[in-house]
């Protein structure tokens, strides 16, 4: 049986609110629970102390059962200096996708051509001159 620290929601449209419990890993999100260890409300602010709210002695028991965390809960537990995440990195997350590479490669196209554009006629009349 694998045991999931993660949020379970509870508020209503538009006002999130979780509690972060321990659960069963094949329970629903909102389904039954082994136990609530604290609550989240990120409707308030980021400085706000009531923000998270965990019981830190419940979530040490339940890590050192084998219960893992889910991202967010783990971010939660590191805040509280309860457990070390590594940070992550995707470097692909910050590329632009295909059509914008296109896009772009469009724009600086014609931007050379409305470049080569206006200095052809300023190039004409000086030929001219020399030819005559």
């Amino acid at each position: 049986m694998a045991i999931k620290i993660r949020l379970a929601r509870a508020g209503s449209k538009k006002r999130p609110y979780y509690h972060v419990v321990v659960a069963e890993a094949r329970s629903p999100r909102d389904g039954r629970v082994i136990e609530r260890i604290g609550s989240y409300n990120p409707m308030l602010a980021k400085d706000d102390e009531k923000r998270i709210v965990l019981n830190t002695e419940r979530a040490t028991h339940w890590l050192s059962t084998g219960a893992q965390p889910t991202d967010r809960v783990e971010r939660f537990l590191d805040a509280a200096g309860l457990l070390k995440r590594e940070a992550r990195n995707n470097p692909n997350k910050g590329k632009p996708g295909a059509k914008a590479i296109e896009r772009l490669e469009e724009k600086k196209a014609a931007e050379e051509a409305a470049a080569e554009a206006a200095a052809a006629p300023a190039e004409a009349p000086a030929e001219e001159a020399s030819a005559e």
